[in-house]
């Protein structure tokens, strides 16, 4: 029977861990939110962020800029948030109004304040193997491995993704973890045969259910990235998700088949509750690890 990791125990572990090192901080650590407009899947993002703030006894700010604002209304705002010796973590939250600058903005933010470990410097220390904020689901994902024990030295890992946010950072964090890594994405030859020689296979394209049986290698531990909401009865049918849809008119899914994925693989994360939960427990980790090294250099 396969074995479902699931987030929460492991976000719960993270966020008791990081307890005792804001008790020893002079004050508490300051993350500042900005959520420009009023998206409404973001808005929930960051209510999620800023509970988890002060479930922590962490200082939060959210600055909701409009949707007319401009790239340079949101540099400004960056700028001040980067000189306030309070706030030691700045957060912009994607995705921005298709007017805007997303690079400008993301570059913006101080490197020594990049909790989402998106700044070129903090990319290249990532590349170069220093300490430096790390983006938080793949990170979030190596902690999940190593709770439930999964090995990850001399596997074969195959990342079936290449964005910024999840699939590079995730291939190179692997890779220091000595897997052997393959990144996959829409223009790879053979990609089916590609997935199905991984030991761990971490899927993250954004396409409902796309990974399917013959995929995943028997065995195999696969690490689901995706949140898809799925709005037809037909799919969410396929999907097994037929009664869930019945009683909310929706779902959601990851980007791997659910019910393949729980007959084929060895070990799985589950979607909702797999990696959710631990995309915020790094963003906690990274603001306090930036927090310290703020009041140790002051």
């Amino acid at each position: 029977m396969s074995q479902i990791l699931h987030g929460l125990a492991v976000q719960t572990e993270i966020l008791s861990r990081l307890k005792s090192r804001i008790q020893k901080l002079k004050r508490p650590p300051g993350l500042a939110v900005i959520l420009v407009g009023q998206d409404p899947a973001s808005e929930i993002y960051v209510r999620t962020k800023i509970k988890a703030c002060a479930d922590l006894g962490l200082l939060s700010e959210k600055i909701t800029p409009p949707e007319t604002a401009t790239t340079e209304d949101l540099v400004t705002i960056i700028e001040e948030l980067n000189a306030r010796p309070d706030i030691d973590g700045i957060l912009v939250q994607m995705p921005l109004p298709k007017h805007m600058d997303t690079r400008r903005a993301l570059e913006a933010v101080a490197a020594g304040k990049d909790v989402d470990g998106f700044h070129p410097t903090n990319v290249g220390y990532l590349v170069a193997g220093r300490p430096a904020p790390r983006s938080c689901t793949p990170a979030g994902i190596i902690e999940l491995l190593k709770f439930y024990k999964i090995p990850i030295e001399g596997k074969h890992a195959v990342v079936l993704g290449r964005s910024d946010i999840v699939g590079k950072p995730m291939a190179l964090m692997l890779l220091q973890e000595s897997a052997t890594v393959t990144i996959c994405h829409s223009r790879t030859a053979n990609l089916k045969e590609i997935c199905r020689q991984a030991d761990i296979l971490v899927a993250a394209i954004g396409r409902p259910g796309f990974v399917t049986a013959d995929y995943i290698k028997p065995g195999a531990t696969v690490i689901d990235v995706g949140i898809n909401r799925v709005t037809d009865a037909g799919e969410a049918a396929n999907f097994g998700r037929a009664e869930e849809f019945a009683n909310k008119g929706r779902t959601v899914v990851g980007d791997v088949h659910p019910l393949d994925m729980a007959r084929v693989a060895g070990a799985y994360t589950p979607v909702p509750g797999g990696v959710g939960p631990l995309t915020i427990a790094m963003l906690m980790a990274n603001t306090v690890e930036l927090a310290e090294r703020h009041q140790a250099s002051a």
